[in-house]
C-alpha cells in the first residue's frame, strides 16, 4: 500500500515521538512499518488496549515476518511479572460490595446500609489508587472523585475510615490472604519500577492510559512512541489520563482516514468544534481528510452512549420487527443486564415486585424496597444500578419477556457476521468499524451545550465530563464506513452538507407522526400497560408518556433554577419518581 507523507515522516523519525491519529487513519499499518524499518535485531514491545486488539496485532506483525516484536496488553505484561512470581491467585470479577463488608467486618453508624455504602467507596478508592501513579493511598484525595452532593457528604463523614479500610484490604491482597484483583497486580508492577529491557516501546491508545502504566512507560530506557487520538479519550471514569498531552515528545499527525469519505469526515470535524461551548477559543478545528470509498453494506450497528439507551433501542428492534431477526451485542450480552458487582436486572425487578426470596444478590436483598436502593445509589453514584432502576420503572413486569426475546435472537461470538444488527455502547465498540451505523438519541447535543453555556454563570460545570461527552459522539460518528444514520438533534448547527452517506433521522415528539424513512416508520401500536398506570394518570395526567426534547430542555432549566422535585412534578403532571428518574437519565446533577 502507498503510504502518505505523514506516515513516511513518522517512519523516518528518530527519538521519542507521539502520534495524534484520527479515527481510521491506519495507525496499525504505520506502527508496523515503523517497527519494520528499525535496526535489525531491535527488541520491540507493542502495548495495546485489550486482548482483541492484541490478537489482531500479533497476526499482522506475523504476516510481515516481524518476529522481534512482542505484543502485550498492560495487564498481560504485569500478570507474568507479578502473579506467577508471587504465586498470587487472581479474582476475575473483583470483589462485590457485600463481600467487602464481610472481609473487613465493616460497621455502620445506624444509618441505613451505611456499611454497604462504605464498602462501595472502598472498592472505588482501590480502583482510583491502583490506576494512579502514587505510591501510597494517603497521597490521593479520593473525595476529589465524588461529585454528587449526597455522596460527598457521606464520604466526608466517613473519609478516614474509608481510607483506613482501603489500606487494610490492599494489605490483605499483598500478603496473599485473599485473592488479588487485576487492578492490584498492575499497580504492584508499576511500584516495582521494572526495567522491561526493550529498545523500542510502542504504546497504543495513549489517550486512555492509566497514570500507573504511563509512569512505568516513561521510566523505561527504550525509545518511546505513543499513538492515540486526543479526541477519543472516553475512559476518565477509569481514571485514565491523556498521555499525548503529558508526553513532552516530538509530535506527528495522521490526519487522513481510510475508513470513511469526506462527508463523514466533515461531520466528525464539526462535532469536535462543539468544544467551543466549554471554554473560550477551545473549539478544535481538526481537519480530517476522508479517503474511504467502500460502498459495501454487510455489517449494521446501533450505537448508544449508555446501556439504558442501547437496551431501549434493542427492545424496540425486537418487539417492532415482525419477522425473526438475529442480533449481536458487542461484549458479553449478560454485561448489559448485570452490574459490575453482580446484581442483575432480575434482582432489581424482584425488589420492585417485593419477591425478596427470588433475589440472588445479597446487596439488593438487603434493601427494603426500590426507594432504599435509590438512596443507596445517590450516596454511591452507582450508575449501573441507577440505569437498572430506570428500566424497571419503565417496563416493570415486561422485563423478563423482553430480555428473553433479546437473548433468543442473540447469536454466538463465532456467528457475529450472521447478525442483522449489532448493538453496542461506544465504550464496547472502541476500535471497531461497521459499514452502516445508527446512533441512538442519547448523546450530548449542541442545543444542550448552548443551554449549559447560558447557565454557566450560575452553576459550576463539569468541563472534563462534558469534553468526554463530545468525544463519545465523535467516536460514535467515526465508527461508520459507508452509511451514518444520526438523529437530527445531534447534528451540529454548522453542519449543513447533504450526502447519501449521512441519513438524518427525524426526532418525533409525542404528537407527531413517525418520519417515513425513520426506523419507527413501521411502528406497531405498543401493548397497553397495567391498569395501575391509568390509575396514576388520574392524578398525574402526563404519567408514563414519552418525554419530548422540549420537555427535557424545560426540565433542565427548572432544575438549574433550583425548583423542587414536587414543583417540577406538578408542572409536568408527572410523579416525583418520574422526575427523579429523568433528572438521573439526563445526568443534570453532573452538569450543574
Amino acid at each position: 500500500m502507498e503510504l502518505t507523507k505523514e506516515q513516511q515522516d513518522i517512519i523516518r523519525s528518530t527519538g521519542n515521538i507521539k502520534i495524534n491519529a484520527v479515527a481510521g487513519s491506519g495507525k496499525t499499518t504505520t506502527v508496523i512499518e515503523y517497527a519494520r524499518t528499525r535496526p535489525e535485531g531491535s527488541r520491540i514491545l507493542y502495548l495495546v488496549f485489550n486482548k482483541a486488539v492484541k490478537t489482531e496485532a500479533v497476526r499482522k506483525f506475523s504476516d510481515r515476518g516481524l518476529s522481534n516484536v512482542r505484543v502485550e496488553t498492560a495487564h498481560s505484561l504485569a500478570f507474568r511479572h507479578i502473579v506467577f512470581r508471587h504465586h498470587y491467585k487472581v479474582r476475575a470479577q473483583g470483589y462485590r460490595t457485600y463481600e467487602i463488608v464481610t472481609l473487613l467486618n465493616l460497621q455502620g453508624n445506624g444509618e441505613k446500609h451505611a456499611e454497604y455504602i462504605i464498602a462501595n467507596h472502598i472498592n472505588k478508592c482501590i480502583t482510583y489508587f491502583c490506576n494512579s501513579d502514587k505510591r501510597k493511598v494517603q497521597e490521593l484525595n479520593y473525595l476529589d472523585t465524588v461529585t454528587d452532593p449526597q455522596a460527598r457528604a457521606f464520604v466526608s463523614t466517613f473519609y478516614e475510615y474509608i481510607i483506613a479500610q482501603t489500606r487494610l484490604l490492599l494489605s490483605k491482597m499483598d500478603k496473599g490472604e485473599i485473592e488479588i484483583t487485576h487492578d492490584f497486580y498492575l499497580k504492584k508492577f508499576q511500584l516495582l519500577n521494572p526495567d522491561l529491557g526493550y529498545d523500542y516501546i510502542l504504546f497504543d491508545e495513549g489517550q486512555d492510559a492509566s497514570p500507573a502504566m504511563l509512569d512505568l512507560f516513561f521510566k523505561q530506557k527504550a525509545i518511546k512512541v505513543i499513538v492515540g487520538d486526543t479526541h477519543q479519550q472516553i475512559y476518565s471514569w477509569r481514571y485514565a489520563v491523556n498521555s499525548l498531552e503529558q508526553a513532552d515528545f516530538n509530535t506527528y499527525h495522521l490526519s487522513t482516514s481510510f475508513r470513511f469519505g469526506q462527508d463523514i469526515a466533515d461531520l466528525a470535524s464539526e462535532v469536535l468544534v462543539l468544544k467551543k461551548h466549554l471554554k473560550e477559543d477551545s473549539g478544535d478545528t481538526v481537519s480530517i481528510l476522508g479517503k474511504g470509498n467502500t460502498e459495501n453494506i454487510s455489517t449494521r450497528a446501533t450505537l448508544a452512549r449508555t446501556n439504558l439507551g442501547l437496551l431501549l433501542k434493542a427492545i424496540e428492534y425486537v418487539t417492532e420487527n415482525k419477522r425473526s431477526r438475529q442480533i449481536y451485542f458487542e461484549g458479553n450480552i449478560n454485561s448489559y443486564t448485570y452490574a459490575d458487582e453482580g446484581a442483575s436486572l432480575y434482582d432489581v425487578l424482584n425488589l420492585f415486585r417485593k419477591k425478596r426470596h427470588l433475589i440472588k444478590d445479597e446487596l439488593i436483598r438487603s434493601m427494603k424496597d426500590l426507594h432504599e436502593l435509590e438512596d443507596y445509589i445517590e450516596k454511591t453514584e452507582d450508575v449501573q444500578l441507577s440505569l437498572m432502576v430506570e428500566i424497571i420503572r419503565e417496563y416493570e413486569n415486561e422485563v423478563p419477556e423482553i430480555i428473553n426475546t433479546i437473548k433468543k435472537r442473540h447469536v454466538e461470538n463465532n456467528d457475529k457476521e450472521k447478525a442483522d444488527m449489532i448493538f453496542s455502547t461506544v465504550h464496547r465498540c472502541k476500535g471497531m468499524e461497521y459499514d452502516s451505523v445508527e446512533l441512538v438519541n442519547d448523546f450530548i447535543s449542541e442545543k444542550r451545550l448552548e443551554k449549559l453555556k447560558e447557565d454557566r454563570k450560575n452553576f459550576e460545570l463539569n468541563l472534563q465530563k462534558l469534553n468526554e461527552e463530545i468525544n463519545l459522539l465523535y467516536v460514535a460518528v467515526t465508527r461508520a464506513k459507508n452509511i451514518l444514520s444520526i438523529p437530527e438533534t445531534l447534528l451540529p448547527d454548522a453542519f449543513i452538507q447533504e450526502s447519501p452517506h449521512i441519513q438524518v433521522i427525524k426526532v418525533e415528539n409525542e404528537n407527531s407522526e413517525p418520519a417515513k424513512n425513520s426506523p419507527a416508520g413501521n411502528k406497531s401500536s405498543t401493548k397497553e400497560k397495567a391498569y395501575s398506570q391509568e390509575r396514576v394518570r388520574a392524578t398525574h395526567k402526563a404519567a408514563y408518556k414519552p418525554w419530548t426534547p422540549e420537555e427535557d430542555e424545560e426540565l433542565a432549566g427548572m432544575f438549574g433554577d433550583g425548583c423542587t422535585v414536587q414543583e417540577m412534578a406538578d408542572h409536568f403532571g408527572r410523579t416525583k419518581g418520574a422526575i427523579i428518574a429523568r433528572i438521573k437519565k439526563l445526568e443534570l446533577e453532573n452538569f450543574y
